[in-house]
């Protein structure tokens, strides 16, 4: 071959490198031919009529993008601690491009250069107020298709956080690779979604202590009503949500105004099966009014407070109460209460109840939801008597013992990474899926194992790890796994059995080993990672040693 033969040869690879094998065009990992246009707005695109008026998205890589939809009225004056109120009907095309307000809160997530926590997560919030009962939508197109719906409720306790907090929860990808029409959800949180006025307030303030709540059913209703308009099918709905997202889902599966709404759901590190204790809400309630230096009947005043005021005395007064009267069951602070109006005064999914949902059920937790060590190197070598060490606040005399036997059932697992398991071991939510047996609908366990190599590896599969897996995005969350083909192919592995859940109500789908039923006697459960596989619960003496010291 001549010099001129080998230097076109070259050239031509360099072509066929770059161009990729698809007649030369640009295509990106989930499928998009980046030599077309990606983004197109305009008068007449992406509009959308709802039952209040109609809403103007635009369409990036062919997905139809909608963010900021009204679903309720803003809760500010008189609508403070009411249930949500349908928003005013408006006239012409009103624009849906941007987030949305946040619910009133304050967030203490690190902002600096210095802040490894922004980095991973680098949280999206801009604006805070009381116009923020507000809904995204993602979808393929605005047709009569009938899609399966995903309605994602987002983290962060019940005191913090957003519908598009982390990159994660964009909708696109999910909304293309599956066919389906992708929701998610702001709603009000903390003193403004869960004070519980009811015992001084009386009648008027019954729902008080569960408002947050109810906007989510809200939101839902607005689904159920509208979401045929965006191609998808108000008939079959899956909510999902992860920590707090992962709690509401559970307490918006025993809700009885939910029946109906909702017909499939997915826990992921956060679940519930009972609400906070009313005596303690009521008591905190009447504790505010007391701060506020109001009489019973002049409650109303604190509607007309700033958020910001009534914010700071809530928050100032839910301190002072916990020293004075601590919970007797359920949460503390701030959070949804089993009022027996709203929630179920005692423990969630009782199956003699007709009232309330029974849908199937993916519960899903992460190997080391609370890893201590990522911004620590000195912790990774720590040994097994340091570990030990460390876990005998928690566990006492029985430490030990506790450690060993997780030593002894996870040879393989390094001291650091036993740490983290033990921080924040499997027991609530095999609690939780058990409670949920007593229903007839089936319920699956997961259990995600996958370990990010960023950090030098000492990330591992943390609380949050996982959402992008389940959403097609580890491309857009590299901050979260190191992106590239291994979290790819493992993300579209949960998709798949998302995906297949959502349409019929049962993970199981090709890209899966066999994925049972999950039963109290076996505890089945699909480990996630680079190898998925069945296990029937792995950690049974380990957490039963936990359980009963």
């Amino acid at each position: 071959m001549n010099t001129k033969t080998l230097l076109l040869a070259f050239a031509a690879c360099l072509v066929a490198v770059s161009c990729g094998s698809n007649n030369g065009a640009h295509i990106s990992p989930n499928g998009v031919d980046l030599d077309e246009q990606q983004l197109y707005i305009g008068e007449d695109i992406a509009v959308a009529q709802t039952q209040y008026g109609k809403v103007r998205g635009y369409i990036l890589r062919n997905i139809y993008t909608f963010y900021g939809i009204p679903y309720g009225a803003p809760t500010s004056g008189e609508n403070r601690f009411m249930p949500p109120q349908k928003p005013e009907p408006w006239d012409g095309v009103r624009p849906a491009v941007f987030y949305a307000e946040s619910a009133p809160q304050v967030v203490s997530y690190g902002r600096t250069p210095e802040s490894y926590s922004a980095f991973v997560d680098h949280w999206n919030y801009d604006m805070y107020g009381e116009d923020c009962l507000r809904l995204n939508v993602w979808t393929p197109k605005l047709d009569a298709a009938k899609r399966p719906v995903l309605v994602w409720l987002h983290g962060g306790g019940f005191s913090s956080g957003n519908s598009v907090e982390q990159d994660g929860y964009n909708g696109e990808n999910l909304s293309r690779y599956g066919d389906i029409v992708f929701v998610s959800v702001n709603h009000r949180l903390n003193a403004f979604g869960y004070t519980d006025f009811a015992g001084v307030g009386g009648e008027k303030y019954k729902h008080s202590g569960n408002v947050g709540m109810l906007d989510i059913i809200a939101a839902l209703q607005w689904v159920h009503d509208n979401i045929a308009a965006f191609g998808g099918d108000p008939g079959n709905v899956t909510i999902m949500g992860q920590s707090g997202g992962g709690s509401k889902v559970s307490i918006v599966a025993a809700m009885p105004a939910a029946k109906g709404l909702v017909h499939k759901g997915v826990a992921l590190s956060g679940n519930s099966v009972q609400g906070a204790n009313k005596e303690y809400a009521e008591g905190l309630g009447a504790y505010i009014v007391k701060k506020a230096g109001l009489k019973p009947s002049e409650i109303d005043k604190l509607q007309q407070m700033p958020w910001e005021e009534y914010y700071a005395l809530a928050m100032e007064a839910s301190r002072e109460y916990a020293r004075i009267a601590s919970p007797r069951g359920g949460r503390g602070g701030f959070s949804p209460v089993g009022d027996g109006v709203d929630l179920p005064a005692g423990t969630f999914f009782d199956p003699n109840d007709p009232n309330v949902p029974d849908i199937p059920m993916i519960y899903c937790t992460t190997f080391h939801e609370q890893n201590p060590d990522r911004d620590n190197a000195a912790l990774e070598d720590i040994t097994l008597e340091g570990v030990i060490e460390q876990m005998t606040p928690t566990f006492g005399p029985k430490a030990a013992e506790i450690v060993n036997a997780y030593a002894k059932t996870f040879p393989n697992v390094k001291p650091i990474e036993l740490w983290a398991m033990l921080r924040s071991t499997r027991s609530n939510v095999v609690r939780s899926a058990n409670t949920k047996l007593g229903q007839k609908s089936p319920v699956y366990m997961a259990w995600f194992g996958w370990k990010a190599p960023i950090f030098d590896g000492r990330i591992r599969a943390f609380h949050c790890s996982d959402i992008s897996f389940w959403f097609h995005n580890t491309d857009l969350m590299i901050t979260h796994n190191g992106g590239g083909k291994a979290p790819r192919e493992l993300s579209e592995k949960m998709s798949d059995a998302l995906l297949a859940f959502m349409r019929t109500g049962d993970p199981n789908c090709k890209s899966l080993p066999a994925w049972p039923k999950y039963t109290a006697e076996n505890g089945e459960v699909m480990i996630l990672d680079t190898v998925c596989e069945v296990k029937n619960d792995p950690d049974r003496e380990c957490r039963a040693l936990i359980e009963n010291r």
